[in-house]
């Protein structure tokens, strides 16, 4: 994990991917999500709310880091999605990644699933 580098360097290490699957919209990040990259994956959370997507699955099987920023994105896409109806259902978390949301209590305001295929059943 390189933290020296700063602004558009840091980018490359988090990737988001976007598709629809029925109801929910599924992101998948890939790599960090920390404060230099949090808004790769908040832009296409709130484009999906915005487009009518209240159904938003974060499928974190691949994601390696999360700090407060990256926490606070997913809680402000809560709320977003949670006005018109919908909610934020996260999937697979690594065990580094899950224990962000276990020690700051987060995992109490979201449906936390084991698997990406258990989200998409709910």
């Amino acid at each position: 994990m390189d933290r020296g580098t700063v602004g558009s360097a840091n980018r490359g290490r988090l990737k988001v991917g976007v598709r629809s699957h029925g109801r929910s919209e599924i992101f998948t990040p890939v790599g960090e999500l920390d404060h230099h990259t949090a808004d790769l994956l908040s832009e296409p959370l709130e484009a999906a709310v915005e487009a009518g997507r209240s159904r938003l699955v974060v499928d974190c099987a691949q994601l390696e880091f999360c700090d407060s920023t990256g926490l606070n994105v997913l809680l402000g896409a809560r709320l977003k999605a949670e006005a018109v109806g919908g909610g934020v259902h996260l999937a697979g978390m690594l065990p580094v990644v899950a224990r962000v949301f276990e020690i700051t209590g987060a995992e109490a305001v979201f449906t936390v699933h084991d698997s990406l295929e258990a989200a998409l059943e709910d």
